[in-house]
């Protein structure tokens, strides 16, 4: 391997590492209710806690990028203790509660 093939692929790396760091900067963390489970189940959605600043396209992208999956929708809400929560619903050929397993909410 060459100096220059061993470079692009160092910045390629790099690329991808900073992707999954910014990703991590969007999604706070998973919200965990009754109703978050229930939403899970029937609907084959994901509940977050989100930043603030981030739009519903970063939050589809942080969510595609972390866990490989595909989102067909992104719903928003501020909440009266100004944190944002977000339901990112899953396209139907990936499954919601393989997500929450992997996070340890199931």
């Amino acid at each position: 391997m060459s100096k220059k093939e061993r470079k692009k692929k160092d910045e390629s790396e790099k690329e991808d590492i900073t992707k999954k760091i910014q990703a991590l900067n969007v999604l706070l963390a998973p919200h965990v209710t009754e109703k978050s489970i229930s939403m899970i189940e029937r609907f084959n959605t994901l509940t977050f806690v989100v930043d603030s600043r981030s739009t519903k396209s970063d939050i589809k992208a942080a969510v595609q990028s972390l866990y490989d999956v595909k989102v067909e929708r992104v719903r928003t809400i501020n909440t009266i203790d100004n944190k944002k929560k977000a339901f990112v619903r899953l396209k139907p050929e990936y499954k919601a509660q393989e997500i929450a397993t992997r996070l340890g909410i199931l």
